[in-house]
């Protein structure tokens, strides 16, 4: 019995290129959408981006899997007359160019209407479709900044910290591209009607910010660098190095769990009231636990109630049994001239996601020989 996804009916136009967008069709596609990835002359820039083995770059393998690739110049008229073409045919399109820059290439929201009523058009930039910073150019890095809060923990002043995570194109552009989408397309089911969708990175990073909003609010106060619960400030939730170089993260918020974790370190019974003096507690944690090894402060916390653990480096957690059991890494894909472990994605296996059947990304994208007569024949990837 062939397994039909919840997705299997929808067409996505995908005219991303980069991370936002891509990571977001990859989500579609993994639900089971047709996604046709529409390329500028040259290809995608993730095309070029390292690592890259036999001329194929693995991070554009691994967030195009399962997708089709047609290169389209829509600085032409040939070019134009084609995504007018497959706008017609498709329920959702995907856009990540500067605000205005669909309108000027003829596709604005009149002329998107009478191709097809029914399209989701879904816009992703920085700040927005609107606004006094809507054409300001920027990366990850500039929209945390810009949001307030890449300062609640920046590291110190002699050594800033860059965070370790593409926070606002993932979870300012790609998740809520998603979930806009499919809440759209739900509105379609009942309405008929598409609509259009303005993602900007940075809105989002403020939800991600919550507790320090929440405290803006009642005190006027922006929280201080490195000084919050959540952010260094106190020692229930903080990182600590231990003898061999490699850190503790402690994260013993609750008071049973910060009972369990003093009792298994021996912290002195006079400092595990850290409200009386935050800084001598975290003085002696620090003290208790440089003194000895990870590997032995790894030993000591496994099967522990105390939210401590040993802080792991990348291959040594997709190398860990745990992961591998949920099958996180079942997935392949074809890229760089071999097979790579598929990039794990948030989709349940109850609805297509985690397939161990390798779907690879479009080494090069097909190049338009003639006029389309609507959109290519579905193939199974």
């Amino acid at each position: 019995m062939t397994e039909i996804k919840p997705l299997s009916d929808i067409r996505v136009l995908d005219l991303t290129t980069l991370l936002p967008g891509p990571l977001a069709t990859l989500f579609l596609a993994e639900a089971g959408a047709d996604v046709l990835k529409i390329e500028p002359p040259g290809g995608d820039d993730m095309r070029r981006f390292p690592p890259i083995q036999g001329g194929v770059s693995a991070a554009y393998s691994l967030l195009n899997r399962g997708k089709r690739s047609l290169t389209l110049d829509l600085k032409s008229d040939t070019g134009k007359d084609a995504l007018a073409t497959l706008i017609r045919d498709a329920d959702v399109l995907v856009e990540q160019f500067r605000p205005g820059v669909l309108h000027r290439l003829g596709f604005g929201r009149d002329r998107l209407a009478d191709l097809n009523p029914k399209l989701i058009v879904c816009s992703i930039t920085g700040y927005g479709q609107d606004g006094p910073r809507r054409d300001e150019p920027g990366h990850d890095l500039n929209y945390m900044a810009a949001s307030g809060l890449l300062a609640v923990s920046p590291g110190s002043p002699d050594a800033p910290v860059v965070p370790p995570a593409l926070i606002a194109d993932i979870a300012g552009g790609s998740f809520p591209a998603v979930i806009n989408i499919l809440l759209a397309l739900r509105q379609r089911d009942r309405t008929g009607e598409g609509c259009r969708i303005d993602i900007a990175m940075t809105d989002a990073l403020f939800t991600l910010a919550f507790w320090g909003y929440a405290q803006l609010q009642l005190s006027g106060a922006a929280p201080a660098p490195g000084c919050e619960l959540l952010s260094g400030g106190s020692p229930r939730y903080r990182l600590y190095p231990a003898s061999d170089g490699a850190l503790i993260a402690v994260g013993a918020l609750e008071q049973k769990f910060w009972n369990r974790f003093c009792e298994l370190i021996d912290l002195p019974e006079a400092l595990r009231e850290d409200a009386v003096d935050p800084e001598a507690t975290e003085a002696a944690v620090a003290a208790l636990l440089t003194a000895k090894s990870s590997g032995h402060w790894a030993g000591v916390f496994d099967g522990q109630d105390c939210c401590a653990n040993v802080v792991r480096t990348l291959d040594q957690a997709v190398g860990d049994p745990h992961f591998a059991g949920r099958g996180l890494f079942a997935g392949t894909v074809e890229g760089a001239g071999r097979t790579l472990g598929a990039l794990p994605v948030p989709i349940s296996p109850a609805l297509g996601g985690r397939g161990d059947i390798a779907r690879a990304a479009p080494i090069e994208p097909d190049m338009l020989s003639g006029p389309l007569d609507g959109w290519p024949q579905r193939i199974d990837g």
